[in-house]
């Protein structure tokens, strides 16, 4: 629904929204800080992560307390990292964009949503190489039902964007691992892709794996040139200062479909068909001689890919248009399938 605010107000509710989004990069840096380690971001109370000191509500306030505070904990002075106002300010920064993009109407709210998924998405997968469920799966659910007060049309894109931007993706994988023998795709990129498509229906995804693979694989080669390495080592993994910067030894990789199994009952064996299919990870987790999964090391060549997925996609959603335009043919369509 299209709806002509007077000049006053519209401008008005465009600052509170910048303001809105300030707030929410705050507690989005609660997201990106607590969720990898299976952490409540609920409780407890934002804290210092050197010293533990409880912030006050005067030391919580989006940008202007980190000025205030001069990048510094209150109570030990240790560095509070830049991350933090920065992922405020870019949150704040996207409202903004998407308020100019689609003025005030439903697409907004979907284009909302979907900044606030895809933010804590592209630092965790850049800190951690994870894309957790938790914000992929309802993240999908999410872009389904914000299309339902656009239409059977635009729910039926949706659902058909969710559902292929996953097959394809799976597909993917799976052709990865039959030509290399090792993982091609990291196993979340498939629920990106379908959260993704959920929000922007299926016609952006041919343009959003254009736009990521060519950017992902152009910033990949640059920092191979200036760095050594394609993309950030794992949390987990800090590079040591005097060690060579070579890839860690591949742990020996399998692939077992469940319904290979040996003994299985026919009936069994064919319900456990689509769900291998759609869901066992491909390869099989490597596993130490006890049992345990081994941690997977990125490579020197490694980046991780949901970043560029998600760049592309808020490219798609808010600059959809002008790029289509100053795009060369073809490759103008396939962004312009996406309006």
């Amino acid at each position: 629904m299209d709806t002509e605010w007077p000049p006053f107000l519209s401008s008005l509710l465009t600052v509170w929204l910048f303001v809105l989004g300030l707030c929410i990069g705050s507690f989005l840096n609660v997201v990106i800080a607590r969720v990898p380690h299976g952490e409540s971001i609920v409780r407890p109370r934002s804290r210092c992560p050197k010293c533990g000191h409880t912030l006050a509500w005067y030391e919580n306030i989006p940008l202007i307390s980190w000025l205030a505070l001069r990048g510094r904990c209150r109570s030990c002075k240790a560095p509070i990292s830049i991350r933090y106002p920065l992922v405020e300010l870019l949150v704040g920064l996207l409202f903004l964009a998407c308020v100019r993009r689609f003025d005030f109407t439903w697409e907004l709210v979907s284009g909302l949503v979907l900044v606030t998924l895809l933010v804590p998405l592209t630092f965790i997968d850049l800190e951690h190489w994870i894309l957790p469920f938790s914000l992929t799966l309802p993240g999908i659910f999410a872009g389904m039902v914000l299309a339902v007060p656009r239409g059977m049309d635009d729910l039926w894109g949706a659902a058909l964007g969710a559902g292929v931007g996953f097959l394809a993706f799976r597909l993917m994988e799976y052709l990865g691992w039959k030509l290399f023998r090792k993982e091609a795709l990291g196993g979340g990129d498939k629920y990106l892709v379908a959260l993704l498509g959920a929000f922007l229906s299926w016609k952006a995804l041919l343009g959003i794996l254009f736009l990521s693979s060519l950017q992902g694989a152009v910033v990949g080669v640059l920092m191979i040139a200036l760095t050594g390495r394609a993309g950030p080592r794992a949390e987990s993994q800090p590079e040591q200062k005097g060690t060579p910067k070579e890839d860690p030894p591949e742990p020996e990789l399998t692939m077992t479909w469940e319904f290979t199994k040996p003994g299985l009952p026919l009936g069994k064996r064919l319900l456990l068909v689509p769900w291998c299919l759609l869901f066992q990870p491909i390869p099989d987790e490597p596993k130490d001689e006890e049992g345990d999964e081994i941690d997977w090391v990125p490579g020197t060549t490694n980046i991780p890919f949901g970043p560029w997925l998600a760049l592309a996609g808020l490219e798609i959603l808010l600059l959809g248009p002008w790029l289509a335009q100053v795009l060369p043919s073809p490759f103008a369509l396939l962004v312009g399938a996406a309006l």
